[in-house]
């Protein structure tokens, strides 16, 4: 099998090798998060409104989606809509409303009349040196004389610096991933941050994707001596906060699940170090 990584999988093994173990080969399923579930709508509705004429593209146009790409996602996962029926402070209306208002945010960010996406909800996947990289990009534009600009939707707010790097690690692996399949650097990388109405923009360079290729196969590496030795050790930093697993985390007063005995063999298999999914990278 040819390794794969995704930039999901590849930034939870830089948090933490538990965190990967916990996602990869226990497969320790996360709590429904309206916030996730908000942030799944919000980037459907925004891919569809660009099936819209441009003169159609409007705020109503992208209300009036909102219910049809809700009731598509709950047909997928009809845990979403007991998600928000067992939550005491969640109705559906203000649910929806949060909803909207995040879209509303991007209408003051980019005119849609005036954008022709070259994609939207782009699969990549590239072959380094025999590691397979892949990923979705949310929305590739591309210029008259062929600059590509890489453009992700957030649906949170805008990190300090000191998360900054996590978002843009992600976009740097996009950026990587087609310079290998087109030969040419992306000229802009845009994070979207519809929680604060804030837009990060980062010009990378030869220097940067290689360096980031660098270290792509470092963590391989590293996967690949955690799976063979079973030393899955916690790496504790800010983030823990908001990790689903800490009760499960020795560096919390957890204890882990057993490792099975094909833990080697789930951690490496390529369907799982590179499990990618629209809309959640």
């Amino acid at each position: 099998m040819v390794p794969a990584l995704s930039p999901s999988r590849a930034s939870d093994f830089k948090q933490c090798p538990l965190l990967y173990r916990f996602r990869t080969i226990d497969k320790l399923p996360s709590p429904p998060s309206p916030a996730a579930a908000r942030g799944t709508l919000v980037h459907a509705v925004l891919e569809r409104l660009f099936d819209l004429p441009a003169d159609e593209r409007t705020p109503a146009a992208a209300q009036a989606l909102l219910g049809p790409q809700w009731t598509a996602l709950v047909e997928e996962e009809p845990e979403l809509a007991a998600m928000i029926a067992d939550d005491s402070k969640l109705t559906e209306d203000g649910w929806f409303s949060d909803a909207q208002a995040l879209i509303e945010t991007w209408f003051t960010l980019e005119d849609p009349t005036r954008l022709e996406p070259a994609e939207r909800e782009l699969y990549v996947e590239t072959d380094v040196d025999g590691l397979v990289l892949r990923g979705y990009v949310d929305r590739l534009d591309v210029a008259p004389d062929g600059a590509m600009r890489v453009v992700d939707y957030k649906t949170g707010r805008s990190p300090s610096e000191l998360f900054e790097g996590k978002a843009l690690f992600q976009m740097k692996f996009y950026a990587l991933v087609l310079w290998r399949l087109r030969g040419e650097i992306p000229r802009l990388l845009q994070l979207v941050y519809l929680g604060n109405g804030e837009v990060v923009r980062y010009a990378p360079d030869e220097h940067d994707l290689l360096s980031l290729e660098r270290n792509l196969k470092a963590v391989w590496t590293a996967i690949e001596r955690a799976a063979t030795t079973g030393d899955w050790r916690p790496k504790t930093s800010k983030l823990c906060d908001w990790c689903d697993f800490r009760e499960f985390c020795p560096a919390w007063g957890g204890t882990p699940p057993p490792l099975p005995e094909n833990a080697a063999l789930i951690a490496l298999n390529p369907a799982v170090s590179g499990q990618v999914a629209p809309a959640d990278e």
